[in-house]
């Protein structure tokens, strides 16, 4: 293994015997943070020691790390570098006074057992994608609050941000994606470094309540679509799913694939992201807008995204659901066009609700925190329960949700023809 030594004298004067006894190469010494992140990112390396003093870790050397792939353990001594390996939430940490064996063990991505394990969900966690057409149908509104609401209800969750085309999570909940974590944690898969600690340590904890769920932000310019190879993605949730009980993906829109018959073989696709998340998805959120335009556009995908995953995952939401674009009776209405032209029953709709949405994006919070009575939350807390809930438990308390689903069932408002219909 080659290793790049960034420690104080008295701690690699005790380690470096070890070190070379173990077989491992010196590949660089830095002195001081800045020196670290250069040989970060000009030397081959499988890993580096680094000590937890301010001067030498910081969160550009751990951006620097993670783009690298290179595995960064953390030998802190004293409260204050304690301190700064919590502030940068960095897991992989070790006493600078443990035995070699310890840290060797860190090195290798086999730390010893901690409490905190016992924490983790047992067997395999589920993976959730949210996906729809182009148009902006209320994707990333829709996953954040799924997976707000998850949380509420004692789940560890995960959202992940995977979209290549126009990443929006970090901002919708106001936090910095100067590194995104998904592409950092797909980095590390792409070389086996990838571990619990790693995504934990990667993803950032928005708080709701007394509650939290990871964070894994997307890519802050579209042009680094490349980093998210399918193969690193389908790696990544694999491992989501031993961290979370549950994985909400906000996916991107495009499903097509015509680049393989124009390019190279095995040159990078735009869509290769958003097409693995959807096959590693034990449960895809078909999200589509609640007018004439979001409909057809909706119908059309929906097609693509049957084919792509088949029907058994696959559970219809309309977004946006109001009298104002669609016609009287909209429940009526939207059904019916779903089911005339799609074959699509019992849709979740969600009622248009400008004001609690503009309200949660202007405060970079979710609709739980900055519009609690918001119809649309509402309408998703019931979906959550009848849909990702682990007793299947789905009774309607909503009276707006009642009479919506009434209205699908043909128990209320007047008949009217389909969306489009002559």
């Amino acid at each position: 293994m080659r290793l790049i030594l960034a420690l104080d004298a008295a701690t690699e004067d005790r380690l470096l015997p070890a070190v070379l006894a173990a077989g491992h190469d010196i590949a660089a010494r830095p002195a001081g943070g800045v020196e670290l992140a250069s040989a970060l990112r000009s030397v081959p390396a499988d890993a580096a020691l680094v000590s937890g003093s301010p001067r030498m870790l910081s969160a550009a050397v751990l951006s620097v790390a993670d783009a690298a792939g290179v595995r960064l353990v953390a030998l802190i001594d004293g409260p204050e570098e304690r301190g700064v390996v919590a502030a940068l939430n960095l897991r992989e940490a070790v006493d600078a006074a443990a035995p070699w064996s310890d840290i060797e063990r860190m090195l290798a991505g086999r730390p010893a057992p901690d409490p905190a394990e016992a924490e983790r969900p047992s067997g395999r966690g589920r993976v959730v994608a949210v996906w729809g057409p182009t148009g902006a149908p209320g994707r990333t509104t829709t996953a954040i609050t799924v997976a707000a609401e998850l949380a509420i209800g004692g789940r560890r969750v995960l959202l992940a941000d995977a979209d290549t085309q126009g990443a929006s999570i970090a901002p919708a909940l106001g936090l910095l994606d100067e590194a995104p974590g998904f592409a950092a944690a797909c980095r590390l898969a792409g070389t086996d470094a990838l571990s619990g600690r790693e995504l934990e340590r990667i993803a950032e904890r928005y708080r709701i309540g007394d509650t939290s769920f990871g964070v894994l932000t997307g890519l802050a310019r579209p042009s680094r679509w490349p980093e998210l190879a399918a193969d690193r993605v389908t790696a990544t949730l694999r491992e989501c799913r031993q961290v979370a009980d549950l994985t909400v993906v906000d996916a991107g829109f495009n499903l097509e694939s015509d680049e393989e018959i124009v390019s190279d073989l095995f040159a990078p696709r735009r869509n290769a992201a958003t097409i693995a998340a959807l096959r590693e998805a034990d449960v895809v959120l078909a999200v589509g807008a609640a007018d004439p335009i979001g409909l057809a556009r909706f119908l059309r995908a929906h097609a693509d995204l049957l084919e792509l995953v088949g029907p058994e995952p696959v559970r219809v939401v309309v977004t946006k659901v109001r009298a104002a674009a669609v016609g009287v009776s909209p429940a009526s209405q939207i059904a019916a066009t779903l089911l005339r032209f799609g074959g699509i029953t019992e849709p979740a709709l969600v009622p248009w609700d400008p004001a609690g949405c503009d309200a949660a994006l202007l405060a970079g919070r979710t609709l739980q925190e900055s519009a609690p009575r918001s119809p649309a939350l509402a309408a998703i807390r019931d979906l959550v329960r009848r849909e990702l809930s682990p007793s299947g438990e789905g009774a309607v308390r909503d009276p707006l949700i009642r009479r919506l689903r009434d209205a699908l069932r043909g128990g209320t408002g007047p008949a009217t023809p389909p969306i489009g219909a002559a």
